[in-house]
């Protein structure tokens, strides 16, 4: 009986990963950054995250009207954030729609910070940097990563202010499968930005698929202290946690995420597979159900559907 069982589990996942999700629809978000007077900023860096999309960035800089436009977002919550030489960044959380009505313009506003980096930008052709944004943009969807690393880096030498593009750059190198440059890439940030969440999280992940779990797991746990730490911090410290067979561990760490943000599909769905394996039908399928009512578009959705319909025929 129980061999049995282990072959039905085997088989759903094999079902489960043979799930193709629907074409690809992706979905635009704009909007401006003004300072505390409400006055436009130009040259605004805006960043928007989302470690369970591919790719899991975009970087965009705002105009002359401190406009700013990103493109080719899959749906899905979105972590934007604009910050400026000067200013102290703002962060927020954006639901992306790929399709029915477009998504609402997003409003920052920053406040005054440190003096003294005002003029990181002066002189800067924005409209150009958004150009070259762009290019470097469609290397990587064409995968040519030396091209794109080379591309993040002259922008890099011409702004350096603009230290967000190491996570560009450490995504290149990762895709390539240069570890440990990307490793480097993600230390020269955090040398100028020791509070980067992303960057710590992605020091976990790149480590992970080195292969160094030790290095993996430490680097997300030293994460998951900080009283601030986000949901892409516990969700991956989960993957970790699974990546070693610590089904309860990497349960626990999901939960954590689901905390800071129950509208993500992700962790449910990690928790289904996780109370699968423990052969519990009931709470895969329960799972399995939020993960469609929290995003019902999402990839995540159409493998869950399938995944209930196996469950429920037993």
């Amino acid at each position: 009986m129980r061999e049995s069982l282990k072959l039905s589990l085997a088989a759903l996942m094999v079902v489960l990963l043979g799930v193709v999700p629907a074409m690809a629809q992706t979905g635009r978000v704009g909007g401006v950054v003004k300072d505390d007077k409400g006055q436009p900023l130009k040259g605004a860096t805006v960043v928007a995250e989302n470690p369970s999309a591919s790719p899991p960035s975009f970087t965009s800089t705002t105009d002359d009207k401190g406009r700013f436009s990103i493109i080719g977002l899959r749906a899905g919550n979105w972590k934007l954030t604009a910050s400026a030489p000067g200013f102290q960044p703002s962060v927020g959380q954006v639901p992306i729609r790929t399709i029915g009505t477009p998504n609402p313009p997003v409003e920052f506003t920053l406040a005054p910070g440190a003096p003294g980096g005002a003029g990181a930008l002066a002189g800067v052709d924005t409209k150009e940097l958004q150009g070259e944004l762009a290019a470097a943009e469609a290397k990587m969807t064409a995968n040519d990563f030396d091209g794109a690393i080379a591309a993040y880096q002259a922008m890099l030498v011409k702004v350096p202010a603009l230290t967000m593009l190491h996570l560009q750059i450490g995504r290149a190198q990762r895709m390539k499968k240069d570890y440990n440059g990307a490793l480097e890439s993600y230390k020269t940030l955090l040398a100028a930005d020791p509070n980067n969440e992303r960057a710590k999280v992605e020091v976990g992940m790149t480590n992970l698929e080195k292969g160094d779990l030790v290095a993996a797991e430490a680097a997300l746990t030293e994460a998951a202290q900080n009283m601030s730490a986000g949901r892409e911090v516990f969700y991956n410290l989960g993957e970790v946690k699974f990546a070693k067979g610590e089904t309860d561990a990497a349960m626990a760490a999901y939960q954590r995420a689901i905390d800071v943000d129950p509208n993500w599909a992700k962790p449910y769905f990690k928790m289904g597979l996780g109370k699968l394996q423990k052969a519990d039908m009931p709470g895969a399928i329960q799972m399995m159900e939020k993960v469609i009512a929290v995003e019902p578009t999402s990839a995540e959705a159409a493998q869950a559907k399938a995944l209930i319909e196996q469950l429920k025929k037993g």
